[in-house]
């Protein structure tokens, strides 16, 4: 029996903390046995035939891995809570959820999706099976605001959270899909998927077509003792233009901690300038006209001397 306790300890730490009814019948322990260590402490009852193991605390990965066992072979982790778990959007106290091929019923703690998942949008992180990131943001689009999708959509590029099969194929895969019109409301918004590096390209043809003097890119800068990496950096001209697309500047944190950087460059004699896709795509001409002012201005620092 001590033999076996340890395989089921085992098991339990490669599925943080938890293991099913199923497992550990398989495993060699009979009805009675579990009953037994149920009545010991040793188990501890967390959904109906699903048992954490040693102690009843779990960490959030351990309550979704239960989830997933409470469902049976084939279950995997979806919509918030697999947002939640990818590191896109905080789950809340809401109910586990967990998509599965058959009907089964939702509990207080655990509401069931039926859907029958192709192999290419389910994943495995961190030994939990998943949604892939690209079918959670459209299972997400069905159930959450736009405004929200939004942000998860942000949240993956942000996290380069990519997946071979892209939120395009899933549209064209799923054409009627609830949530498939608002997902493409959002990949219909300006910017929405333009990574940094097209962005980079994009405002460096438009300095090369008004023949305008390229910057250094990506080149860090001491300000103040701390080393900061602009995007764009005129030197002589002590002026930094920081590219904003959808993918790096749209979430809270990023805004919060991109003023308090411009702040420490304005405190530094630095003159920044914020530029996005949509002001690059739509506002060419006034975009160059404003880069030439500002470009051919006097430097704040050389007033001073001055």
């Amino acid at each position: 029996m001590r033999s076996l306790d340890r395989g089921v300890a085992a098991l339990a730490e490669r599925q943080h903390g938890v293991v099913s009814r199923t497992q550990l019948l398989d495993a060699g322990l009979g009805s009675g046995a579990i009953e037994l260590r149920l009545a010991r402490g040793r188990l501890h009852r967390v959904h109906a035939g699903v048992y954490a193991v040693g102690h009843p605390i779990l960490t959030p990965e351990g309550r979704w891995m239960a989830a997933v066992l409470s469902g049976g072979a084939g279950a995997v982790l979806s919509y918030r809570s697999a947002a939640a778990h990818w590191g896109i959007r905080q789950e809340g106290s809401r109910p586990a959820e967990v998509t599965v091929a058959r009907i089964l019923r939702s509990r207080p703690r655990l509401l069931f999706h039926r859907s029958s998942l192709p192999d290419d949008e389910v994943a495995v992180r961190e030994g939990i099976p998943v949604t892939t990131v690209p079918r959670t943001l459209f299972d997400l689009a069905a159930v959450i605001p736009l405004h929200q999708l939004n942000r998860a959509v942000n949240e993956a590029e942000i996290r380069r959270l990519w997946d071979p099969l892209s939120l395009d194929d899933l549209l064209i895969r799923h054409p009627r899909r609830p949530g498939a019109a608002v997902l493409r409301a959002v990949l219909a918004t300006p910017g929405a998927g333009i990574t940094r590096s097209e962005l980079e390209d994009r405002f460096l043809e438009l300095l090369r077509g008004a023949r305008l003097p390229r910057p250094g890119t990506n080149v860090p800068i001491e300000v103040n003792g701390v080393w900061i990496e602009p995007d764009c950096t005129w030197r002589e001209q002590r002026l930094i233009v920081e590219l904003d697309g959808n993918a790096t500047h749209a979430t809270r944190s990023a805004f919060e901690s991109d003023r308090a950087r411009d702040r420490a460059l304005v405190a530094g004699g630095w003159r920044v300038m914020r530029i996005t896709w949509r002001q690059l795509h739509d506002e060419p001409e006034a975009l160059t006209r404003d880069l030439r002012a500002s470009l051919t201005a006097r430097p704040v620092a050389n007033l001073r001397r001055a």
